[in-house]
């Protein structure tokens, strides 16, 4: 029997030992509930496409479908003149189990038991018709990729029975409420609200030279958006979906935990309409397609890139981002305390950063710095967490950043991103003189070979590229060093009034 681990009903981990695969899942999501304030009942096949939440009215995607099986938020059931809800008289003794130890149970089973079980009541038909059961099927054995045809369901069957055609029953279930399986679908069809979208803090420079880069960004770890920096990039001219298609032909990108070419992802991420959309993120793109190298270079200002000294043996450094609309990262630091920078070509994407003293709420990473969980999507994230940012001492810093547009995320940043229409977009992480000892200090951590990504050789990765600085740049390893000794002893020194004032009663204190 085939098996499915419920990987999207499970809180997500973000681990930094592999950045291309950053989130892993190995524990139910308790998803903070969402219940729509409404004064009518609310059916997920109502017509309305605009629902009051906790701070205002949310919109469905005009696109949107309702929900195939009439699932209806809890709320609702107090408002409704049945006084039996459907869902528990079809599960029988389980009904006392939560809707997430449900699919949790689910999750177990194949295809084929899934479908028998989806006919043994109306409850079990809306469980075992659950998108996410059938994706994490999909996945999980469709290594070699997949022919996305409509729902999941219908994905996984054609991909072993491709004669069989499934009907879609359209069963609406009178009378079941549940707010994950509602919520899920909710998530999956809502529009970005505009206050979402309209805070813009970020500072944003064109034109500044390397130096001005360095002395006020670089150096003090602070964000900036670059403008201009990619007008004689042959990407920006050439990069559409037919040209990426034809140069790409039948090689295959890493989208999740499988490998597909670029036709069959764009099928797939043209239909979609969940949650989680998958994400065609992949570090080998150059050596799969050298064509697609030639058509950008790295911007002036990340030409020191000093884990280049390792050749072909340094870690993953760059990646080629394609994505549909809701598509994006959960809140992450990326890998290596490496800084990296991410180049728009085709698209937008919505970015919110904290800085290394800030954790965003509702993110829980673990005492070793190993994992970060993240129990919510990206659009529960904005739903539950982001009003609270708003009076916070120490506000993200925020912005869209559009086609031609760079932003450079210094080492240590949380930062989460959403595609905001189709995207196409190229990031590499680097090294530069700036924080090299980061760098160093991170690769040397007790818990290396948890931390350390996009490497095999994780534990001896500190000692080969210290030994490869010290050859290629003798002395600037010390020379580092000396200069942060320097900067530690002149924020430590206190001048002679700071050591002999009292600053709480502005008098003389004597120090021996």
């Amino acid at each position: 029997m085939l098996s499915s681990r419920n990987l999207l009903l499970k809180t997500k981990i973000t681990k930094r030992k592999q950045k291309q695969s950053r989130i892993k899942h190995n524990s139910i999501s308790r998803k903070p509930k969402f219940i729509p304030k409404i004064q009518q009942p609310f059916s997920a096949t109502d017509e309305d496409e605009e629902l009051e939440g906790e701070d205002g009215n949310f919109s469905l995607k005009s696109s949107g479908p309702s929900h195939s099986h009439g699932v209806q938020p809890l709320g609702n059931l107090y408002l409704s003149i049945s006084s039996i809800p459907s869902r528990n008289s079809g599960l029988g003794n389980l009904q006392t189990l939560t809707d997430e130890l449900v699919l949790e149970i689910l999750g177990l089973l194949g295809g084929t038991h899934l479908g028998i079980l989806s006919t043994v009541s109306k409850s079990f038909y809306v469980f075992c018709n659950h998108e996410p059961l059938w994706r994490n099927l999909v996945l999980e054995t469709c290594k070699g990729g997949f022919l996305f045809n409509g729902s999941w369901k219908k994905t996984y069957v054609s991909a072993y029975k491709p004669s069989f055609d499934i009907i879609s029953s359209g069963i609406k279930v009178k009378d079941f409420y549940s707010d994950y399986l509602f919520q899920s679908w909710l998530c999956a069809n809502l529009e970005m609200k505009p206050e979402w979208l309209e805070r813009d803090n970020i500072v944003r420079k064109k034109g500044i030279s390397v130096e001005e880069f360095v002395l006020n960004f670089e150096e003090p770890n602070k964000p900036v958006l670059l403008e201009g920096c990619l007008k004689n990039w042959p990407a920006m001219k050439k990069w559409d979906r037919e040209y990426l298609t034809e140069v790409c032909g039948d090689v295959r990108f890493s989208v999740g935990p499988v490998e597909m070419n670029l036709e069959d992802y764009y099928k797939y991420s043209d239909q979609v309409n969940e949650e989680r959309p998958l994400y065609l993120f992949d570090p080998k793109f150059v050596e799969k397609v050298p064509y697609l190298g030639m058509d950008y270079e790295v911007p002036k200002y990340f030409n020191e890139d000093l884990f280049s000294v390792l050749g072909n043996e340094r870690p993953d450094y760059r990646w080629i981002i394609i994505g549909p609309s809701g598509s994006g990262s959960s809140f992450h630091i990326d890998p290596n305390s490496t800084s990296a920078w991410n180049a728009v070509i085709r698209g937008s994407k919505k970015w919110v950063l904290f800085p290394p003293d800030v954790v965003p709420p509702g993110v829980f990473p673990s005492p070793d710095g190993a994992e970060v969980a993240c129990p919510v999507s990206i659009i529960e994230w904005f739903m539950n967490f982001y009003n609270a940012t708003k009076s916070w001492k120490k506000r993200p810093i925020e912005c869209i950043c559009k086609a031609g547009e760079v932003i450079f995320v210094p080492n240590g940043w949380w930062h989460l991103v959403i595609n905001l229409e189709d995207s196409v977009a190229i990031t590499q992480n680097f090294v530069s003189r700036r924080n090299l000892l980061s760098v160093l200090d991170f690769l040397k951590r007790p818990n290396a070979n948890t931390l350390v990504s996009g490497t095999r050789d994780r534990v001896s990765l500190h000692d080969r590229f210290k030994n490869a600085i010290e050859a290629s740049l003798p002395g600037a390893i010390d020379e580092l060093n000396l200069k942060a000794e320097e900067k530690r002893s002149q924020e430590k020194r206190h001048s002679f009034w700071e050591s002999v004032t009292d600053s709480k009663v502005g008098a003389f204190k004597f120090s021996f």
